[in-house]
């Protein structure tokens, strides 16, 4: 399986635990000069920003940190600025409140950890 079918597969994976938690999904994969923003979901009053991190497992992982730790404050700055660009070809989205949450997966995509950071960083 190549990266592009795998990350949409994790992302599946994702999107399925969101919409039990009962999110809707607004879309996915918008992509822009700052980046791409996984995916993008309503809950309830708030427009949710859902970037998606798989992490194998295993020592060599765990080195590196979860898929939340993976973050960096570059990779923050794009989602941030992609959100900006997506809200303001969505005006109708853009006053109500927004936040960005990172679901991060662990393990085989059978028996998937989930690890659901809601509100994972600020953008100030």
């Amino acid at each position: 399986m190549n990266a592009r079918a795998a990350g949409a597969r994790y992302e599946d994976i994702a999107l399925a635990h969101l919409e039990r938690c009962g999110l809707a999904l607004i879309t996915r994969n918008f992509s822009c000069r700052h980046g791409e923003l996984d995916l993008v979901m309503r809950d309830r009053d708030t427009i949710v920003f859902v970037e998606v991190r798989y992490r194998r497992g295993g020592r060599r992982a765990a080195a590196f940190g979860d898929g939340v730790d993976s973050i960096s404050a570059a990779k923050r700055m794009k989602l941030v600025r992609a959100a900006e660009v997506f809200l303001s070809a969505h005006p109708r989205l853009a006053h109500h409140a927004c936040r960005f949450d990172v679901l991060a997966i662990a393990g085989d995509a059978a028996v998937p950890s989930l690890d659901w950071r809601q509100n994972a960083f600020e953008t100030c």
